[in-house]
């Protein structure tokens, strides 16, 4: 939720508010004269989903020995869970 300061109010506590918004992860709308102007905020931080196809082509491949591992280890743990129920119990 985005917090209402004046513009004045930002500009003579620059660097507390700036602090905020890095460390905190806070927003605010600034006003002038009761009118929204502008906003300071957190820039948002990660990859695009146009970077995704690279990142996945970057990751680790297991070898067939490793995959067969994992399978094997993954329909073992899934076989100790319970078998799933229903959401309303009957």
């Amino acid at each position: 939720m985005r917090k209402i300061r004046t513009v004045t109010e930002v500009a003579r506590n620059f660097a507390r508010y700036l602090d905020r918004v890095a460390f905190h992860g806070e927003g605010f709308v600034l006003v002038r004269g009761g009118r929204p102007v502008a906003e300071l905020r957190p820039v948002p931080t990660g990859l695009r989903l146009a970077e995704l196809p690279g990142l996945v082509q970057s990751l680790p491949r297991l070898s067939a020995e490793e995959a067969a591992a994992f399978e094997r280890d993954w329909l073992a743990a899934r076989g100790e869970l319970p078998a799933p129920g229903t959401p309303w119990g009957s």
